[in-house]
């Protein structure tokens, strides 16, 4: 079974930056989209950024100019460059990886999700 791990996670103050990084434990036929969700209290999740097999990038408004998504060539680590944080950023943020375990099995993982909180 895929899991991902996460880590990155933290305090920090407004206006500061963080790095989120998420591994694959295990190489996969085909991945499709690596990407962050949040979550914050209260809240349903929602899509932060997303890169696809072709490098396309997708992103939430509330993130754009602000948040930079990547991945690593060999598409086992996903990263979440994340600068000039705001309050509105804190959530406990989830790496999700779509794609092929075999040439038949497509299936959408998710990490553990890691806590970001910016304090004002």
């Amino acid at each position: 079974q895929v899991q991902l791990v996460e880590s990155g996670g933290g305090l920090v103050q407004a206006g500061g930056s963080r790095t989120l990084s998420c591994v694959v434990s295990q190489s996969m036929y085909a991945v499709i989209a690596m990407g962050w969700y949040r979550q914050a209290p209260g809240q349903q999740r929602e899509l932060v950024a997303t890169i696809n097999r072709g490098g396309a990038t997708n992103y939430a408004d509330s993130v754009k100019g602000r948040f930079t998504v990547s991945r690593d060539s060999a598409w086992t680590t996903v990263f979440l460059q994340m600068n000039s944080l705001k309050p509105e950023d804190t959530a406990v943020y989830y790496c999700n990886v779509q794609g092929y375990t075999t040439v038949t099995d497509h299936d959408s993982f998710w990490g553990q999700g890691t806590q970001v909180t910016v304090s004002s």
